[in-house]
């Protein structure tokens, strides 16, 4: 009896030849691999989100190494579709005591995959997180005005910096005082009590950061940005002493002076 390959059969039944089989089990197979990685995706749930930003299970892992490798910095992982918002406000997430670090999952997903792009981001990360410490020096008495520092890294690995500069010093001045007024009072509340307040801070600052990330910037702050720390710390200056001095001058003056532009 002569032997009936499977290309004959698929033609007496009318379905395709072997390779035109072979390649639709291959893309089915293909198609429910990606479906399954997708599926394997879960919400994020631990340190601070802008957005629903969910990771894979590699990505997941990578990431708390991350925080716990730089915990002097302050990690807001931004869902994909809250970039652009998040880009476009980042001056607001800006910390006085730690650099906050705006990373989106896509780059959390490529960093936990590929090696190179990894260990460009890190070394940009890790630059700064040592730099971090020698701004405020640096800036000396200026360093009062700022509200905050941050920092975002491009898709091509481009980083860039940021600071908030308060216009008033006197507000910032209340800021600190309430601040510490909080403090004391938490100190003074039992450990069942602050555990408590730490949850409700927990969903407090979600609610607070998507807001933020839908706002528009504060006409009481100026944001300025730089490709380096020491160019930050140079526009800082610049721009505490542009203000210090206009408020020293008469309406007449500011209306017939120099206007300043501190955006790249």
């Amino acid at each position: 009896m002569t032997a009936i390959t499977q290309a004959e059969v698929s033609a007496a039944s009318g379905y395709p030849a072997a390779a035109g089989y072979d390649r639709n089990v291959q893309n089915t197979k293909t198609s429910k691999e990606n479906h399954t990685e997708a599926a394997q995706k879960s919400k994020v749930t631990n340190g601070r989100t802008i957005g629903e930003p969910k990771l894979s299970e590699n990505a997941q892992k990578y990431y708390d190494q991350l925080r716990k490798k730089y915990g002097n910095m302050d990690f807001i992982l931004v869902s994909s579709d809250m970039k652009q918002q998040a880009k476009a406000n980042a001056g607001r997430f800006a910390n006085p005591n730690r650099m906050v670090v705006l990373i989106d999952e896509e780059k959390i997903e490529k960093m936990a995959e590929d090696e190179d792009f990894r260990k460009q981001y890190e070394g940009i990360i890790s630059s700064a997180a040592h730099k971090m410490p020698q701004i405020a020096k640096s800036l000396g008495a200026n360093a009062d005005s700022v509200k905050g520092y941050g920092m975002q890294v491009d898709k091509g690995g481009t980083a860039t910096f940021f600071a908030v500069i308060d216009k008033s010093l006197a507000a910032q001045k209340d800021r600190i005082e309430k601040n510490a007024a909080k403090k004391a009072e938490a100190k003074k509340q039992d450990k069942k009590a602050a555990e408590k307040k730490r949850a409700e801070d927990k969903r407090a600052q979600k609610a607070e950061d998507q807001k933020k990330a839908e706002m528009k910037e504060d006409d009481n702050t100026i944001r300025v940005e730089a490709s380096s720390i020491e160019e930050l710390i140079r526009k800082i200056n610049d721009t505490v002493f542009a203000l210090r001095s206009d408020s020293v001058r008469t309406d007449e003056e500011r209306k017939i002076g120099s206007k300043f532009d501190f955006s790249i």
